[in-house]
């Protein structure tokens, strides 16, 4: 078994527009976030009004505008995605004071109704809730009502649909639904749509001349996403690849990927984090089969005997739809060309 991954670097709707419709199986992304400050200098340099909206104090003109430089993506998300196929995007509510007023920009809202107008069906959202114990996180008057504000510690993870649910298809990719299965316990953790304790990825960034910190996502995030929503072989595209947390999360999981990236100063980040995906992907198989074998011990305590046995592992699992899943794990990830990578399993 073996997977590709690609990295192509510009502005994403350009970038997009270059690909085949109906040829991407998945898309996990997390664009830049309109009104949060670490991104107002990207957006400005795509569009000059919206610095000028900032620098006057018009949240309201520079939000939307910030967000007609993201519809176009959207729309390219659409045309590409194949029938059935799903669009995972995380995207964070903005609260910022502007103009003398502090308010939310609601980015969820703004982003879920774009794509409404384009022809998505809307799917139950996920919470990821990012909980912050710093003293700090009360905003307002403290304890007088009337001017405190509720904090704000989560981010939505909106799922999109194109067109009705997926064909089942033909029998290879039937069997390879049944080796993409996951354990009953990780359906009722991951498919809950609140999900907590997985902190996002707010490393500095060792990149000359870019912004000094990542946003991204954690790989569990990712990880969990490509797993729920696609199967193994299958493409995932990332149109805002960032520092590449969704290209390797594709490759541990046995996908493939497209990311596109505006930076091209990411790019040895990029190449440095896949070449070294092996480690990522590793620790996270072993702690998927470890928490299966503690989550059996647990059902045997109870008395709980699981009746169905795992081909490939000899280990029990709960449902008969289980007895097939297998779990990708990296041999070797090697740079085949410029920004084009080779995965292989064992």
């Amino acid at each position: 078994m073996k997977t590709s991954h690609a990295v192509l670097f510009g502005d994403a709707g350009h970038r997009l527009a270059e690909m085949p419709p109906s040829t991407v199986d998945l898309v996990v992304t997390s664009p830049p976030y309109p009104m949060i400050e670490m991104w107002d200098e990207t957006f400005s340099h795509q569009s000059a009004p919206i610095g000028e909206r900032l620098r006057e104090g018009d949240g309201d003109a520079a939000f939307e505008l910030m967000h007609r430089e993201l519809d176009p993506v959207w729309k390219e998300v659409h045309r590409l995605l194949r029938s059935g196929g799903i669009a995972c995007i995380n995207i964070g509510d903005a609260t910022r004071t502007i103009g003398g007023s502090f308010r939310v920009f609601p980015n969820h809202t703004r982003v879920l109704m774009a794509c409404l107008g384009l022809g998505f069906e809307v799917l139950p959202e996920i919470l990821w809730r990012k909980e912050s114990n710093k003293p700090t996180k009360f905003m307002g008057s403290g304890m007088l009502p009337g001017a405190a504000y509720v904090t704000q510690e989560h981010e939505y993870i909106l799922i999109l649909r194109k067109g009705g649910k997926r064909p089942s298809g033909s029998l290879a990719r039937r069997l390879a639904r049944q080796r993409s299965a996951f354990f009953w316990e990780e359906r009722n953790a991951w498919f809950s749509d609140i999900w907590e304790g997985l902190q996002g990825d707010r490393q500095p960034l060792r990149v000359k001349g870019a912004r000094d910190r990542s946003a991204s996502y954690p790989f569990e995030l990712a990880y969990r996403l490509i797993s729920m929503f696609s199967v193994q072989n299958d493409l995932v595209l990332d149109p805002f690849l960032g520092t590449g947390t969704t290209m390797v999360a594709a490759a541990a999981a046995g996908r493939d990927s497209v990311g596109i990236e505006l930076d091209p100063r990411f790019k040895g980040h990029i190449e440095q984090r896949m070449v070294g995906a092996i480690s990522a992907s590793d620790s996270f198989s072993e702690r998927r089969v470890s928490d299966h074998l503690a989550f059996v011990k647990k059902m045997r305590g109870d008395g709980r005997e699981l009746r169905h046995t795992n081909r490939y592992y000899g280990f029990p699992v709960m449902t008969g739809q289980e007895e097939r899943a297998r779990i990708p794990v990296l041999k070797s990830v090697e740079m085949k060309a410029d920004g084009v990578f080779e995965a292989r399993y064992r």
